[in-house]
């Protein structure tokens, strides 16, 4: 036994609520390990020492370097305390928070036992419901289509043509609208929309107005149609928050650059000196992008802007929540205070970050509802476009981002295969499309919500970008090869309303060449079975 990869961590993604009776615990062992007759040992930290409830611990799954077993208690006391008890090779074994022990005296287990000290309501991660199962639609708006009367004189591209990062082909909001009807057949729930508001670029990251909706996509009122028309339809949408950086013609940056310190904007920027000098190279901007100069999000000022930005889309259009850009490069302070706020507005608007990493720190109920599920992302190139992982490696991998996080934040994680910021999946494996649908099904098997970027139902090519926001082509509906890929798609999709896959447990395994999820609850059991070119799904769809 390797007592150093023994871990358990109260209050994470090792111990937490569900509610205020309920707690799940997760313990890790090395791989492989020998582990017999696991139980958690508990009680109220007020009684564990004189009587000690038992709950058997099962296997959940392995991530290649460690075997997770785990529990759900249910509890009559929001104070608990408790302490695992093992055997291994024929010996017994406890561990609590001093490590690993051959005894333990639970007379003194107020000194070392794990403890959840009190269950509080409000420390509870919120599950927002709607966002568990949804089938999000993302739209980069200037490639979709174009509907609306508008000045075209900034168009310089024709539809078709592969995009340049200038180039502009007139997709508008009213153009989407258009096509509700279609997006909604796909088995679509929420829309995801790429910035909105007014900029000089073709992808809006750069933005001068956050209260102006930008003429090139029909300004306000065609906003107004659409979420009109998508709330019509039980369609939700979401929009693109960029509060890490502006555009240099955003106004309080251009007084900054005329004034110096001597505009009331100046501390509003991440500044090195007392005036922005002649090479522009004395300010914090997005990446290495002079153009876009970054916030300092930690002034009071700035922050208070943004979350009324926020909030005014909620108040005013009725959005149903933001994609957070570059949130891990905003400060936690800003983002607690503006869930805060945005929460008191509307419970169920979500929250969902930019980050491509092990964002743990950003989930604890206190930011983000979700993030951009990136390490899901490369196990699905690893395994399905690269192939350098196998079917034993890939439902590690999977495993492995299960266990990061809770199980109420893997509900609500934002799923995706690829976005505007990303080589296209299609070209990605290939252009095998049944590669392609594979990954798509076993995407849809995996807890939370999945993104489908816009044109992947008619296998839509593209590498990085700008490559990959090429524009929409609705003339491929009318071959039937596409007909069909785009049926399956649809019915792909549509499996999220399956109970099993809504609400059901999860289970992930290899063998056999294949990669096994099963997906279960009361009224169904839903098993894929899959590997990089077929698949096949076991148990009755209801």
């Amino acid at each position: 036994m390797n007592k150093h990869a023994i871990y358990h961590r109260p209050e994470s993604n090792f111990c937490f609520a569900i509610d205020e009776k309920t707690v799940v615990l997760r313990i890790r062992f090395a791989k492989g390990d020998k582990i017999e007759r696991l139980s958690v040992l508990y009680n109220s930290k007020y009684d564990i020492a004189k009587t000690q409830y038992r709950a058997k611990m099962p296997f959940i799954c392995c991530d290649g370097l460690h075997d997770y077993y785990s529990v759900t208690l249910k509890l009559s006391d929001p104070r608990l305390a408790y302490v695992f008890e093992f055997s291994s090779d024929g010996k017994k074994y406890y561990f609590c928070e001093a490590g690993v022990k051959e005894s333990y005296d639970f007379s003194l287990a107020y000194y070392d036992s794990f403890q959840y000290a009190y269950i509080n309501k409000n420390d509870i991660i919120q599950n927002v419901k709607w966002l568990n199962n949804a089938v999000f639609y993302q739209i980069f708006i200037d490639r979709f289509d174009k509907a609306s009367e508008k000045d075209e004189s900034y168009i310089n591209a024709s539809w078709g043509d592969l995009p340049t990062p200038k180039s502009f082909f007139g997709g508008d909001l009213d153009g989407i609208c258009k096509h509700l009807d279609y997006i909604q057949e796909l088995g679509v729930t929420a829309l995801y929309l790429n910035p909105i508001f007014k900029s000089l670029s073709n992808h809006k990251y750069d933005i001068i107005d956050y209260y102006e909706i930008d003429e090139m996509f029909g300004g306000k009122e065609a906003f107004k149609r659409l979420v009109k028309a998508c709330h019509e339809r039980g369609i939700k949408i979401i929009l693109d928050a960029v509060f890490n950086h502006v555009s240099e013609k955003f106004y309080p940056f251009d007084q900054v650059m005329a004034l110096g310190k001597q505009s009331e904007y100046f501390d509003w920027f991440v500044i090195d000196g007392d005036k922005i000098n002649a090479d522009r190279d004395n300010y914090d901007c997005f990446a290495a992008c002079k153009y876009m100069p970054k916030l300092n999000t930690n002034n009071p000022e700035v922050q208070s802007y943004l979350i009324d930005v926020a909030k005014h889309y909620i108040t005013e259009y009725g959005i149903d929540g933001w994609r957070l850009d570059v949130a891990d490069e905003v400060s936690h302070d800003f983002w607690r205070q503006m869930r805060r706020k945005i929460k008191a507005v509307n419970p169920d608007a979500v929250l969902i970050g930019e980050n491509w990493h092990n964002s743990e720190s950003f989930l604890q109920g206190d930011q983000f509802d979700s993030i951009m599920n990136y390490g899901v992302t490369k196990a699905f190139l690893d395994f399905f476009a690269r192939e350098i992982i196998d079917e034993k490696g890939f439902a590690e991998a999977l495993n492995a981002q299960l266990m990061r996080y809770t199980d109420t934040t893997n509900n609500m994680m934002f799923n995706l295969l690829d976005c505007h910021d990303t080589h296209r999946f299609y070209s990605e494996v290939g252009c095998d499309a049944r590669k392609l649908m594979c990954a798509l099904l076993t995407l849809v098997f995996l807890p939370g919500s999945i993104n489908l970027y816009y044109g992947t139902e008619i296998l839509t090519e593209g590498g990085y970008d700008p490559d990959s926001r090429r524009t929409f082509d609705f003339e491929k509906l009318n071959n039937s090869e596409i007909k069909g890929i785009k049926g399956e798609v649809a019915y792909i999709l549509k499996l999220k309303n399956q109970p099993a896959i809504a609400h059901g447990s999860i289970r992930i395994w290899s063998g056999d060449g294949y990669v096994t999820i099963e997906r279960k609850c009361e009224e169904q059991t839903l098993t894929l079975k899959i590997c990089s070119k077929n698949y096949t799904i076991e148990g009755e769809m209801l």
